[in-house]
């Protein structure tokens, strides 16, 4: 087999010079820092009691104990409002749930925005719930 070389003629690239402009239209956004946040939230007796409902039903419990490879879960009614990030809230939750994280024995799930709507929960636009978990 023959080896067939290319022309090294470069007419063929294209001759569209491109201009480069410095960005001054654009605007530098910097990190504001949050120093503190208050997540904490109270939830309408009605819009709760939706929303339980609908966190305990068997079929949403019977999915997360399916992705979480789990016999079984238990939903410990406890619930927050995730947080930004600051050194207070290394974690981006309420320093008082962080013994939760990183646990292997619970499981924080986010609240389905569908069941926000569902229970007609507004404010605070997104929930955490934690879970028990049951290996066998």
């Amino acid at each position: 087999m023959k080896r067939v070389d290319r022309p090294q003629d470069r007419s063929c690239r294209s001759k569209v010079k491109l201009r480069i402009r410095p960005l001054s239209g654009i605007q530098k956004m910097g990190l504001k820092i949050i120093e503190s946040y208050d997540g904490s939230f109270v939830l309408e007796p009605e819009a709760k009691a939706a929303l339980l409902s609908l966190l305990t039903a068997e079929s949403f419990l019977q999915q997360i104990a399916l992705q979480l490879q789990c016999s079984r879960l238990e939903f410990t009614e406890l619930l927050f409002q995730p947080v930004p990030y600051s050194s207070e809230t290394p974690k981006g939750m309420p320093a008082q749930f962080e013994q939760y994280h990183g646990k292997s024995d619970f499981a924080i799930v986010n609240v389905p925005p569908n069941f926000m709507f569902q229970a007609k929960i507004f404010k605070p636009s997104r929930l955490c719930a934690i879970y028990r978990i049951f290996k066998n």
